[in-house]
């Protein structure tokens, strides 16, 4: 049996390393933010003849020095244009350089995202994260209040909330350095990936615990806490590690061959479903350890 618990002060100071970098980097640089959070304008273009590629239309639109420009090109065939500027005359300017990619070419709609409705739905995404992990810790807090010896079953969320925050931390970080050094601007497909993340992680978070529960009930008070924990995440590790990569596999083939509209959230994905694992094994089960610890340190 791997010893994985007695080893926990090395994965702290692992995760601790990560999580302030991460919070370092995201004080100092901060988050590049797409238009879907700082305002803009959305042109809707239908092609007549064969869809350019977005890399053509990128280097057809290059003279314009058009800021977050992103080009999506949709299911039906239309394109999305996006860019940081609401100027009319620069609207016409887009539409002329499409027009000589495709002088058929029609506009369908250009959309203004203003400044009021980027900062609102900023503030839902912030208030979507927060509610989703208040959610996850209320919901473990009280599936495992069956089991409350030796730790409370609300320190099972308390738990499952830090490597939560470990989690979303990290990959926050990651796209920090991406939007400092690759220009990678985030929107509403980034903080989706996030719940996601959050969703993915809890449930091998919560496998592991379910797995603690039951064993503490099999052994009652004979075996020490520490073991009990120890044992379950050997039973449940193969588990873990080959349901990750499978979507981990998945999830590079995303990456490498999804095309660019869903580039960057399969990337988010990609770092949040590795570091969820990895703390799902090495931060939340040892946290009850060491709250399992701390308590028996009070009470001596």
């Amino acid at each position: 049996m791997m010893q994985i618990i007695n080893k926990r002060k090395y994965f702290y100071v692992i995760s601790g390393t990560l999580v302030a970098a991460s919070l370092v980097i995201l004080i100092v640089w901060g988050l590049k933010f797409g238009i879907d959070f700082t305002g803009g304008t959305e042109m809707k273009v239908q092609f007549s003849a064969a869809v350019p590629t977005n890399a053509v239309i990128t280097d057809k639109l290059s003279g314009l020095n058009l800021d977050s420009l992103v080009i999506k090109t949709a299911a039906d065939g239309t394109v999305n244009v996006d860019y940081r500027a609401s100027d009319d005359q620069l609207n016409r300017d887009v539409f002329s350089k499409i027009k000589e990619l495709d002088a058929e070419a029609t506009q369908v709609s250009t959309d203004f995202i203003g400044s009021t409705v980027s900062a609102q739905l900023k503030s839902s995404a912030i208030e979507a994260l927060i509610l989703a992990v208040l959610g996850i810790a209320l919901y473990i807090a009280w599936a495992f209040r069956k089991v409350s010896r030796p730790v409370a079953s609300w320190k099972y969320g308390l738990g499952a909330v830090v490597a939560l925050g470990h989690d979303i931390l990290i990959t926050v970080g990651v796209f920090v350095l991406l939007g400092k050094f690759g220009g990678v601007e985030v929107g509403v497909p980034f903080i989706a990936a996030l719940l996601t993340i959050l969703g993915y992680s809890v449930n091998d978070t919560i496998v592991v615990f379910d797995r603690t529960r039951e064993n503490l009930l099999k052994a009652g008070a004979k075996e020490d806490f520490e073991d009990i924990v120890n044992r379950s995440l050997n039973e449940t590790l193969a588990r873990s590690i080959n349901t990750s990569l499978t979507v981990i596999l998945v999830l590079f083939a995303l990456v490498l061959f999804g095309g660019e509209s869903i580039r960057y959230f399969s990337v988010a994905l990609l770092f949040g479903v590795t570091f969820g694992t990895y703390s799902s094994i090495y931060v939340a089960s040892a946290l009850l350890v060491t709250i399992y610890k701390f308590q028996i340190k009070n009470k001596s």
